[in-house]
């Protein structure tokens, strides 16, 4: 039988690049690309989905755009999950990246990511260093896309590839997720959260995540209200531990695979799909 686990909605996310690019004259290219991508990925997806015995989506929003493409209209949200015990423990590496560090992660040859950098670092790090002089963005994953390594200044740097992510969301004073484009749920968040780092976050880079969740960050979907919320907590301890703590707890009841794993077994018996005992005296 035939399971397809979509980690997207992929003709969403390319259909949400294109949108984007489509701002700026010099990505026209890379808008029609986009919007072709998005026709083509949605014939597959529809293919994909109407043959197969179930689907898995990894949220609400991805449910409702595969679910266009079965007769039956039934998917299963299984969103997706990581070993919270992974971020919550103290063993990782220590690093002292000062009172006003702000953290990104992430591979940085993604689209989404580039431009969320490209956005953040042009249009709302210097509102914010307007407010504080001495914040200092980390840009923390592989493969940083040449305008990304550009961006390397005394207020500014691009790590590259780092042996673990952990040290740096311990030691950062806020994480940033400026996505405007995207679609599933951000593994990225849900790593922060865990971790105990406050989060600003846009609502495309919180979609697909619960309203739970999203009470445990500030949302903000413009440059000046996202620079807004970043100074706010860079001079509010005490709100950033309290955002930490919420998200902590809500992480790891909702999101950790000991949580989740029941419900992909559940989706699993309804399919007809049981798991086979061992034979005798293996």
């Amino acid at each position: 039988q035939l399971i397809y686990d979509a980690h997207n909605a992929e003709h969403l996310l390319q259909a949400a690049i294109a949108q984007v690019e489509l701002s700026r004259l010099s990505r026209l290219p890379a808008a029609v690309y986009s919007s072709i991508q998005a026709r083509r990925i949605a014939r597959f997806e529809r293919s994909v989905s109407a043959t197969a015995t179930g689907v898995l989506a990894v949220s609400d929003e991805d449910a409702e755009a595969l679910s266009n493409f079965r007769a039956d209209r039934r998917i299963f949200v299984i969103p997706n999950g990581i070993f919270t015990d992974e971020y919550t423990s103290s063993s990782a590496r220590q690093l002292d990246l000062g009172n006003h560090a702000l953290i990104f992660t992430g591979k940085m040859d993604y689209r989404p990511n580039v431009d969320a950098m490209q956005w953040f670092a042009n249009a709302i790090l210097p509102r914010i260093r307007a407010r504080i002089p001495d914040v200092r963005l980390y840009i923390v994953g592989q493969k940083p896309h040449a305008s990304l390594q550009a961006l390397n200044d005394p207020h500014i740097a691009v790590t590259g590839w780092v042996e673990q992510v952990q040290p740096f969301l311990h030691a950062g004073t806020v994480y940033v997720a400026p996505l405007r484009m995207g679609s599933g749920t951000r593994l990225k968040l849900l790593e922060a959260l865990a971790s105990g780092i406050a989060i600003v976050a846009t609502p495309i880079a919180a979609a697909g995540l619960s309203s739970e969740v999203h009470c445990a960050m500030r949302l903000a979907a413009d440059e000046s209200a996202f620079a807004d919320a970043v100074i706010d907590l860079l001079n509010n301890p005490s709100a950033r531990l309290e955002y930490a703590e919420r998200g902590r707890e809500i992480v790891r009841e909702t999101y950790d695979w000991q949580a989740l794993a029941p419900r992909l077994f559940q989706a699993f018996q309804e399919l007809g799909l049981t798991q086979k005992s061992s034979a005798s005296g293996s």
